[in-house]
């Protein structure tokens, strides 16, 4: 980065089920007034936008930005899969450290549909054939891709290292104690252990149902900007973006056959080590992280992909409660994707917005005392990763 970048306003609004919520261009309006009130400046002095959404029709962020202001600036639409609302931020941060701009909006929203995600086109190849075919030779269960995916690679650590399927349940019980202290999350019930290992088994011995994410619909926002800004218009600089990455696939995803690669192990490996050798610092001098847990067994490994414990040590960090408050770095204290929900689009942005209040201070009963340097991983299938380092400036 040529310049400090600081984020100066986040914004979100409480995740819903589907059917259950506003109209996208009211969400993400929402969700872009609370970020620019919690900077205290106007839409006027927003330069760029980047908007990022999974399933809507192209330009559907001027649609929504549209309801805020027509201020003529760029407004340029973001698809990523599941790191849409972090790649939107990226690209958002890189405008504003290359000296391009001063100040810009990050935005993400979701108005999903219920049940399980699947391709929208049905008349041409779609991004996931390569990934289809390689889990095809490893997967041998009729469930919805993601499921095969995500449920595959956790079998993959179950078999090498002999985890537990109540590990995975620890972990969605985890989420869900953290959760209740989120006015903003879907789901907010505490549910134990037990209660996970009895909810309906979709893929026996594997994965029960609350190990996974719902579908989600939502929007949260933030404004970055440069140090000079922040200064000429006194805005809060508490929090600065002090290193970010972005990875995409390479050959070992199809050519290892592991399911953990095909879900973006080594991607993921490669953003988090990018970011610390940038920092100059080590996975342990993070004191909290939101990590992508669209499953519990995505959460498993990523304790390992992002360096929190050894390979093949997962099991025991999780038994050790290394993840959670008093342990190593507490992880998803917003509940995560698994009790936060997760709506595609939205979802980098709302883990921009929990670590942002993390660093601040102000997170109320989800607070990791003396928090100052938070990890922020998100991760999409086709594939992109994005692992940015916050720091309590």
């Amino acid at each position: 980065m040529s310049c400090d970048v600081f984020v100066s306003g986040v914004g979100m609004i409480p995740f819903t089920k589907p059917g259950a919520h506003a109209p996208y261009p009211q969400m993400a309006a929402q969700a872009t007034r609370h970020a620019l009130s919690d900077a205290g400046i106007g839409y006027e002095l927003v330069q760029q936008a980047y908007v990022g959404y999974v399933y809507g029709d192209s330009t559907a962020g001027q649609c929504a930005l549209y309801e805020v202001g027509m201020t003529g600036i760029p407004v340029v639409n973001v698809n990523n899969n599941c790191s849409t609302g972090s790649t939107a931020l990226f690209l958002a941060r890189q405008a504003v450290a290359s000296g391009a701009v001063d100040c810009v909006l990050a935005l993400g929203f979701e108005h999903m549909s219920p049940g399980a995600l699947g391709a929208v086109f049905q008349d041409r190849p779609t991004p996931f054939d390569r990934f289809d075919e390689a889990t095809n030779a490893l997967v041998d269960v009729d469930l919805p891709l993601a499921l095969r995916y995500f449920g595959g690679a956790g079998l993959a650590h179950m078999k090498e290292f002999g985890t537990r399927v109540e590990t995975f349940a620890k972990i969605r019980a985890k989420a869900s104690r953290h959760a209740v202290h989120n006015p903003l999350a879907l789901f907010r019930t505490v549910v134990t252990e037990e209660e996970v290992m009895q909810a309906p088994m979709i893929w026996p011995s594997v994965m029960t149902r609350l190990m996974a994410c719902p579908p989600t619909c939502g929007a949260a926002a933030a404004i970055v900007c440069s140090e000079a800004f922040v200064r000429r218009h006194g805005l809060n600089r508490d929090v600065r973006i002090r290193a970010q990455a972005m990875t995409t696939d390479r050959p070992i995803t199809f050519e290892a056959r592991d399911m953990r690669e095909v879900v973006g192990f080594s991607m993921a490996r490669a953003a988090a080590q990018q970011v610390y050798e940038a920092a100059g610092i080590g996975p342990q001098d993070i004191d909290v992280v939101e990590m992508h847990d669209c499953f519990a067994h995505n959460e498993l490994i990523s304790y390992e992909a992002l360096g929190f414990c050894p390979v093949g040590g997962a099991e025991k960090f999780v038994v050790d409660g290394d993840n959670t408050y008093g342990g190593q770095v507490v992880t998803n204290p917003s509940g995560g994707l698994l009790s936060k929900g997760h709506p595609l689009g939205a979802t980098g942005l709302a883990q921009c917005y929990e670590l942002t209040h993390q660093l601040r201070g102000t997170a109320d009963k989800r607070q990791v005392e003396g928090a100052r340097l938070a990890l922020q991983h998100n991760l999409g299938l086709g594939g992109a990763c994005v692992v940015t380092l916050y720091e309590r400036a």
